[in-house]
């Protein structure tokens, strides 16, 4: 039996045996500690003399100068500009590693692969080989310190050892943030140890914190509807607009420098729950088209969900906004943690 086939076996099953978990968002346990699975993410790893040069070419960021404590995010467009993936990478010692959701992995590895030529890069697909934990809470740097003790200090940044890579993200209810992605090797006895000072709870709880921070995922609902600013893409550190040319660079500059943004993604909770990326929105004032579309939405409980949704900022302004139709669930804005602002200026 192959590593390869050992290693899926074994994603697999650990999958399976954490797929039930409850959710303790907004509880006292969410607030001490908790660890849930992150079995949607899916890694790519890049690796080969031309693998930084050859995604700086291919992404929204820059890939050329990362250092091995940073982490960045990146869109990956079309010609036309838009978002076929939103991704997260880092530096290792194998290569560059890109995390995406599973379900835009295959055809991201094969477009990507398609531009390799005589490049000197190898794009495989590692998420067998790895679990992805969300950690986060007030007992999350104490309980990780076993295999980290010298974690990431600030957003964005990682550290790397025998036991994977820990990333510092964005707060949740004032308390840290991480992802540790593990080797499978690892996991059970990790998940194990963690468990003995964090409360295990589904994946829908970090999914929750990643819309209330107000960072976007594109998955497959969602490919190619959105310019990287429409969805405040540059806004958490996605673009850089000082690097060459990528795929759609032209449309994602024009539509930063001629004339002001007019779509802009927005925080909403929503009274209902089950909804999809991807559904359309619309405002009471105009029923006869939508004016807007759900980038990403989990449910806090059966009645309520947390969403994030495009559309104008008049809209936004004016409210009155419902989701699946004119008659649908009302979504109720709320600020976002961050400034919308133009970054170039």
């Amino acid at each position: 039996m192959s590593q390869k086939f050992l290693a899926e076996e074994q994603r697999a099953k650990f999958d399976i045996e954490l797929a039930a978990l409850p959710s303790i968002w907004e509880t006292p346990a969410f607030a001490s500690g908790y660890l849930s699975l992150l079995s949607n993410s899916g890694l790519i790893l890049a690796a080969g003399d031309d693998s930084a040069s050859f995604l700086h070419n291919q992404l929204s960021n820059d890939v050329e100068h990362l250092t091995n404590s940073t982490v960045r995010r990146a869109a990956y467009c079309t010609a036309k500009g838009r978002m076929l993936a939103s991704l997260l990478y880092w530096q290792t010692t194998e290569g560059i590693l890109l995390q995406l959701p599973l379900d835009v992995l295959p055809s991201i590895q094969k477009r990507l692969s398609m531009f390799v030529l005589r490049a000197k890069v190898k794009l495989s697909n590692e998420s067998a080989n790895f679990v992805v934990f969300g950690i986060g809470g007030e007992r999350a740097e104490t309980s990780l310190s076993s295999w980290f003790p010298t974690l990431p200090l600030e957003v964005n940044t990682q550290v790397s050892n025998e036991f994977g890579t820990l990333i510092r993200f964005n707060e949740a209810h004032q308390s840290p943030r991480f992802q540790w992605i593990c080797p499978i090797t690892n996991a059970q006895d990790a998940w194990k140890n963690l468990g003995v000072h964090l409360t295990a709870c589904n994946k829908k709880d970090w999914e929750l914190a990643e819309i209330n921070a107000g960072i976007p995922c594109v998955t497959a609902k969602t490919q190619e509807k959105f310019v990287p600013q429409m969805i405040n893409f540059e806004l958490i550190g996605g673009v850089n607009f000082r690097k060459g040319c990528y795929p759609g660079q032209e449309i994602v500059a024009r539509s930063q420098y001629l004339g002001k943004l007019k779509r802009r993604m927005a925080l909403a909770k929503i009274s209902a729950s089950g909804l999809i990326e991807g559904t359309e929105v619309f405002k009471e004032i105009d029923p006869s088209q939508p004016c807007g579309t759900i980038v990403n939405v989990t449910s806090i409980d059966d009645n309520n969900s947390l969403a994030l949704i495009e559309m104008s900022l008049a809209d936004q302004e004016q409210g009155g906004i419902h989701c699946g139709s004119v008659d649908g669930p009302m979504a109720t804005l709320l600020p976002l943690p961050y400034e919308i602002r133009d970054i170039t200026q």
